[in-house]
């Protein structure tokens, strides 16, 4: 079958191939991709910064969503035309990582669409066990969301919300918003810190409450909406020394600082605010199959407001545009690409 894929060819370069696939090989099954979203690590790909790691050409992507197209003769369940997406990480399943029953973090970890190719493709085979059924009736544009939501499902459970915490989120990125609806769901009483208006905007809608880092003192604004005594829980999103300092300092004593963007560099962290307060650093990465579970239900449960956060889908033969777009981060939150499309079909 004819196959059209976007490879990451080196930096700030993409190409769009045309090639052909194989027959899937034992244990596997082939997808039609429907939709594969762009996000903060495939824009560092793009930018070069994981050259150490992604070897192109690469077919990057695994924020996805499609329909089983074939599966291998041995693998059993899955028929063609079953909605699924995919949870693209594959354990070694003997490091000590994996024997302790964290395959998530695999010493040997390979992800899909980094180390293996990824979802911006529009036919991906990929092992049988990394596919998550979605319920009939689920849109795929809204089901490519649930790879990020498993993020934001597995960061709120790192942290052991509880009902009536206050919770504050630096970063109102796609992974930051979702995060604060999660928690929210989990009785959470949220606080967002983010200095674009435009995702201000989107979480204002959403009805959480936004504060402007540029505008307003997040000290006093913490303090004053804490009565003083500092947030219980903060979840680090921004990926900028200023949001760590200022996920720091607003730690209620015993506060949990939840670290969930990558840092590209080390980062200055007051550790005497973590003695003097007895806080706790919690990092938390990636996901267990079932925060992606999770995540599918709150999708298809309407709980997760994925149209509000997508704002526009483009064809696969715009990959390129669609990633510049982004790098400005001006009036986007989250962008699918059409696999299935292309630009000059729909202009006829």
């Amino acid at each position: 079958m004819n196959v059209r894929r976007v490879a990451y060819t080196a930096p700030r370069t993409l190409a769009l191939e045309a090639g052909t696939t194989a027959e899937p090989p034992p244990g596997h099954v082939a997808i039609d991709v429907a939709y594969t979203g762009i996000c903060g690590t495939d824009l560092h790909i793009f930018h070069g910064s994981m050259d150490a790691r992604v070897d192109p050409p690469q077919v990057i992507g695994h924020e996805m969503s499609g329909r089983v197209a074939q599966a291998a003769p041995d693998v059993t369940g899955w028929e063609p035309g079953d909605n699924v997406t995919v949870m693209p990480l594959v354990p070694c399943g003997q490091c000590p990582a994996c024997r302790a029953g964290h395959r998530h973090i695999c010493h040997h970890l390979v992800f899909l669409g980094i180390d293996a190719a990824g979802s911006l493709q529009s036919r991906w085979t990929v092992p049988a066990d990394t596919l998550v059924r979605l319920p009939e009736g689920l849109p795929l544009d809204r089901a490519a969301l649930a790879e990020p939501t498993a993020v934001a499902v597995h960061d709120v459970r790192r942290a052991d919300l509880r009902d009536g915490e206050k919770a504050l989120v630096v970063g109102g990125g796609p992974i930051g918003l979702l995060i604060a609806v999660v928690a929210r769901r989990g009785g959470a009483d949220l606080l967002l810190v983010e200095p674009d208006p435009y995702r201000r905007r989107i979480a204002e809608s959403l009805g959480l409450a936004a504060l402007d880092p540029a505008a307003a003192d997040t000290a006093a604004a913490v303090a004053e909406w804490t009565g003083g005594a500092g947030a219980d829980v903060a979840f680090e999103v921004s990926g900028a020394a200023a949001g760590v300092a200022t996920a720091v300092d607003a730690l209620a004593t015993r506060g949990r600082l939840v670290q969930v963007a990558i840092h590209p560099v080390p980062r200055e962290v007051s550790l005497h605010r973590f003695f003097w307060r007895e806080l706790t650093l919690l990092g938390a990465r990636l996901y267990h199959r079932e925060d992606f579970e999770t995540a599918v239900d709150l999708i298809a449960g309407g709980h997760i407001p994925a149209g509000s956060l997508i704002s526009r889908i483009e064809p696969i033969d715009r990959a390129a545009q669609a990633f510049e777009a982004l790098e400005t981060g001006a009036g986007v939150m989250k962008v699918l690409i059409d696999c299935q499309s292309e630009a000059e079909a729909e202009a006829r």
